[in-house]
């Protein structure tokens, strides 16, 4: 059952930089991150703009969302490299 596979036992081992590297190291989910957040942030610029208006306000609200994602996007992935489903 997917609900099974998807709770982490806390009876296994934790997960390790030296067992986590083979799946996807922590520079590699930075990376990811970065440039996942570059087309993103791009993209609310745009549809803020656009619905705004004003080129400030769309820079503003894309600054912020840039950081917040990017912090959030990070620990998505770390996470789910700590669960076996899929894998």
């Amino acid at each position: 059952m997917i609900a099974d596979q998807l709770i982490i036992s806390s009876q296994k081992e934790k997960s390790t930089y030296t067992k986590d590297k083979y799946s996807e190291s922590p520079k590699r989910s930075i990376v990811k991150s970065i440039s996942w957040r570059v087309i993103g942030t791009l993209d609310t610029i745009i549809i803020s703009w656009v619905i705004t208006g004003t080129l400030t306000l769309a820079f503003s609200i894309g600054v912020v969302e840039l950081v917040t994602k990017m912090v959030l996007y990070f620990f998505h992935e770390r996470i789910w490299n700590n669960i076996k489903w899929g894998k």
